[in-house]
């Protein structure tokens, strides 16, 4: 397969590349394109030198599957295009997610979605992936029918810029441009991305539009807050949960010990628990802290913590193209 990958010099589009390595993804040729200013650079891949091109150059290569992560602006222009030529997009910007005609898949649970019609495909965002990969296996069992999410987000998840100025602030180095409106080091700034008219912001939107979609639900009452923490490697997510049905609280560390892709880290006794520093540079979702609301009826809190670069991007995005190998 000929494999191209548009916002190769971003911190997701770099794992995409380091996982198509890792995972042995058989291709015949690969093709990174970025911003102008990065034509020309060079990185290595299965120790071969491989050039960074434009992305119109990429298109004229006609490769069969095209990574996008290089934001929503390039995705709507550009994603189209590939469509003409026949290339399958997996896009990891938010310019599809919503769009009733495009799919938005988390392989585990809704890759068989998936046909040869389809030719732009949405990765959901970071904090709904790992979401989503914990609450739909309890859905099927018990019937969700309340969630409240709290997020702890990455400066990851912001990109680049945004650890620069961590690091720059951590080294008292405030001559640097600012991506948040608030320092982040030793801090928490309610705020991912932009306001919405209500207040919420655009993170907390996604995760409520994205995982009723995924969950094929729309009847689920989903709230959340997102925060931003000076994390490095990995966003974390305090979950309430209402069921319809009552659950069996002792029962869900063994029905998500069967979901392939979660770990469950389940003994504070022993302290014991999910936390970013152990979710880094791993693909797999980890979850713990499962106990019972004793405040509400048939409610349970969890904790859910994942690498936003691994399964809440590239991981994902890597997988959905695996599946459709082995089904074209």
């Amino acid at each position: 397969m000929k494999i191209g990958i548009v916002g190769v010099t971003g911190m997701v589009g770099r794992v995409m590349m380091d996982l198509l390595d890792k995972r042995n993804f058989p291709l015949k040729k690969l093709y990174i394109s970025a911003s102008k200013k990065s034509i020309g650079k060079e990185f290595f891949f299965r120790k071969k030198k491989h050039r960074v091109i434009g992305i119109e150059d990429v298109l004229l290569k006609k490769p069969n599957i095209v990574l996008f992560s290089a934001g929503s602006n390039i995705s709507k222009k550009w994603a189209p295009e590939f469509e003409k030529i026949g290339s399958i997009v997996i896009d990891n910007s938010s310019a599809w997610r919503m769009d009733p005609s495009k799919k938005l898949i988390v392989p585990e649970i809704n890759a068989y979605l998936l046909n040869k019609n389809d030719k732009i495909i949405a990765n959901p965002n970071c904090s709904t992936i790992q979401l989503v990969m914990v609450l739909y296996p309890l859905h099927i069992k018990y019937t969700i029918t309340r969630i409240v999410i709290s997020t702890y987000q990455s400066v990851t998840g912001t990109g680049k810029k945004a650890l620069d100025q961590l690091n720059n602030e951590e080294n008292n180095n405030n001559n640097v441009k600012k991506v948040y409106p608030h320092p982040i080091y030793q801090n928490v700034i309610p705020h991912c991305d932009s306001f919405s008219e209500e207040n919420y912001t655009l993170e907390e939107i996604k995760l409520m539009k994205e995982t009723k979609k995924i969950m094929n639900d729309d009847k689920v009452n989903i709230t959340a807050t997102a925060a931003r923490v000076p994390v490095i490697g990995g966003h974390s997510e305090s979950v309430n949960i209402t069921f319809k049905n009552k659950p069996d609280v002792d029962l869900i560390p063994k029905i998500l010990s069967n979901i392939k892709g979660v770990i469950v880290l389940d003994n504070p006794k022993k302290n014991v628990y999910p936390m970013p520093i152990l979710a880094k540079g791993k693909d797999e979702v980890f979850v713990g802290r499962i106990r019972k609301d004793n405040s509400f009826h048939n409610s349970i809190n969890i904790w859910i913590v994942a690498d936003n670069l691994r399964k809440g991007a590239a991981t994902n995005a890597i997988q959905i193209a695996e599946y459709l190998k082995n089904i074209y």
